[in-house]
Parts: structure tokens; sequence; C-alpha cells
């Protein structure tokens, strides 16, 4: 499994606020999981269709975790951000039982979704895409969801899906981590060239692709021109009710 190993701490996509634990987190979703199965064993039929979920791509340092949380508040939605995503799909125990649910609700869904991203090359999925398929659809199950990263808008049904790309100049990224970290420009902007190629490597393993070009995604948020992140969540949040015929409160 590919990690993230930056030379200054910093964990791709936090921002300063103290975030629950990942491994906490994740164990809280496979106990939900549990629940739901064990309801949805009691009844006939399997749900038709996943809740609507947002699914956040950005580039490194942008701040789409920052987003992501006020509009998780905004919309009442539940944030999974890499962190939890990579635990769940790493941890042996949480790997049985997200696949295991995964299989439960959507069988042959993972040869089907092989296919559609990789083509005649889908026998290459490994078991770490797997679990994250799994993780991401059992977790979309469960209800609404804000994904940040991981490409899970490449994963999930692209109509049950508002995609948002999150992007900005080298020069905000490098200053805003500088300032995060308490660290020199040159540090920060090191820092964050080691993190674009394990991502972009990261991308071309699993789905093959080299970008993430606008065609993609519903909407693109720069925010070198549009740099207040609530702002940025308040029109998010206007297009996803838009888009899935949702009133606002």
């Amino acid at each position: 499994m590919m990690m993230f190993t930056p030379a200054s701490p910093y964990v791709p996509g936090t921002y300063a606020k103290k975030r629950p634990e990942a491994g906490r987190v994740a164990a809280q979703y496979v106990q939900e999981w549990e629940s739901r199965r064990q309801k949805l064993s009691k009844k006939q039929g399997l749900p038709t269709e996943l809740p609507a979920c947002i699914c956040f791509s950005r580039k490194i340092g942008v701040g789409a975790l920052e987003v992501a949380d006020l509009l998780a508040k905004k919309l009442h939605m539940r944030v999974a951000d890499r962190e939890i995503l990579e635990h769940m799909s790493g941890e042996t125990q949480l790997d049985k039982e997200t696949v295991k649910f995964y299989d439960e609700l959507y069988p042959g869904k993972t040869v089907e979704l092989s296919a559609l991203l990789f083509g005649k090359k889908s026998f290459q999925m490994d078991d770490y895409l797997r679990n994250l398929v799994s993780a991401v659809y059992s977790m979309a199950t469960l209800g609404a969801t804000i994904f940040v990263g991981r490409g899970t808008h490449l994963i999930l049904p692209r109509d049950r899906v508002l995609a948002v790309r999150l992007i900005c100049s080298d020069k905000f990224r490098v200053e805003r981590l500088a300032s995060l970290l308490k660290i020199g420009a040159e540090e920060a902007g090191k820092t964050l060239s080691k993190i674009d190629k394990e991502q972009t490597a990261f991308f071309k393993k699993a789905f093959g692709k080299k970008g993430a070009p606008s065609s993609e995604f519903d909407l693109v948020v720069n925010f070198d021109y549009l740099g207040d992140p609530k702002l940025a969540a308040d029109l998010i949040a206007r297009c996803y009710r838009s888009k899935f015929g949702i009133e606002a409160e």
C-alpha cells in the first residue's frame, strides 16, 4: 500500500484543528455497518440507490478538509478523509469487515467496478484497491458522506456524486503549509513536491490516470480567487442541494 511520507510532519488534507483518531472513527463505522447489516438481513431486498455524496479531489495543501468540515455542519453529513480511508483499507480486521459487508450488499460489484476502472487490466486490482472500493461503498451506503481524496469520484456512481475539484497555485499551497507548520517556504515547497509525486503515482497505479481534467467534475473551485473556506462551503452546499433536489433548512 502506498503511504505518504513527507519530509515535514504534515498529513495531507489536514489543517489547524484537532481531529478524531482515524482508527477510532473507522472502528465506529464498522460497528454501524454491522448494525445495518443485521437490519438488512431481516428485510427482503437491498437499497436500490446510494445516498447522494460529495467527493473532493484536490491539490494537496489547498485546505479541502477545512471546507469539508464546514460543509458537513451545514448539510449534516459525515466526513471521510484520507486518513480514515487509508486506515480502513490497510487494517486487517477492518479489511475483513468492510469487504464482507460490501460483498453482502453488492455481490459481484467489485468485479464490475474493476472492469469499469481498469478495462482489460481488471485482474490487476490488488487487495488494497479492493479494500478501498469496499470501504468507500460501505460508508456511502450508511448515509450521505463527504469524501476527501483517494479518487472516490471515480469509484462511486457518478449520478450519486457531486464531484468537486479544489485547486490553487503552488504559491498559495506553499504559503499555507509554511504557516500551518511554522516552517520556511523552501522546506514547505520540498514537502509538497514529495507529496505531489506520491499522489500522482497513486492515481496512475489505481486508476491509470495522470491528472484530473476539469471535465470529470461538476464544480472546480480556485482558491487563488475564492480563498474563503466558508464561501467555498456555501457554494458547494448550494450546488449539492440543487443537483439532488434537496431543500435548504
